[in-house]
């Protein structure tokens, strides 16, 4: 595909993600999405995220296989998870799961700063020169386990989870700031999983809601 019919598709895409939003609604509280958000997901180019030869699908609104049992997530899931965070410009947040930086991307868009983890070293440091060589200088990522967060550079006002674990694990809530909100998936591999929103106390309890029923890989320790 050429850059005129990567355009194209990129803009369908974003037509898509907008009916979506309408039609999930009931699930979401969200007839549609921030400016802002649907701003970062018209200027992030996800065609340089996927493997090469998946360019000419990359803005299908599919997951797509990005090697090692992991998948770039769907287009309108990142947009999705993007939004219930409610971010703001100035907002560090902690994303567990870089895979090959897309998500990542579209954060560092809407917020400040963003660090990223990733347990396969891999796509760890494929993401860190991606991010790198399009500009994303306010993104960090870490090779590591994605159940310790990254306490070193906590507290944070988000954290977003893009692969599922069974619970929400103790640590990334004690890394969130009072008053912040974490988007995590939660069940396990081929089962019923579901979206959930959790808005921390000033006491430092967890609130939680349930939104989507999605479908993630699930949340690994690292070997």
């Amino acid at each position: 595909m050429d850059e005129t019919d990567l355009d194209k598709a990129h803009q369908r895409l974003l037509e898509e993600i907008e009916a979506e939003a309408r039609d999930t609604r009931f699930w979401t509280d969200r007839a549609r999405f921030s400016d802002r958000v649907m701003a970062a997901m018209a200027k992030v180019p996800r065609h340089e995220f996927v493997v090469p030869d998946d360019v000419p699908y990359a803005y299908i609104n599919r997951p797509r296989c990005i090697g090692h049992g992991q998948t770039i997530s769907q287009p309108y899931m990142v947009a999705v998870m993007t939004d219930l965070l409610d971010l703001e410009p100035g907002h560090r947040v902690l994303e567990i799961g870089a895979g090959s930086g897309y998500q990542s991307a579209v954060l560092a868009e809407v917020a400040g700063r963003v660090f990223t983890v990733e347990v396969v070293a891999e796509l760890a440091d494929a993401a860190r020169e991606r991010l790198r060589r399009l500009g994303y200088d306010n993104v960090e990522v870490l090779t590591g386990d994605g159940y310790r967060g990254w306490p070193e550079k906590a507290p944070f006002d988000a954290v977003m989870v893009t692969a599922a674990p069974v619970e929400i694990p103790e640590t990334l809530a004690d890394q969130l700031k009072p008053g912040g909100r974490m988007v995590i998936p939660i069940g396990r591999a081929h089962e019923t999983q579901t979206l959930f929103v959790c808005v921390k106390g000033e006491d430092g309890t967890l609130k939680t809601a349930r939104s989507l029923p999605v479908a993630f890989v699930p949340m690994v320790h690292k070997s």
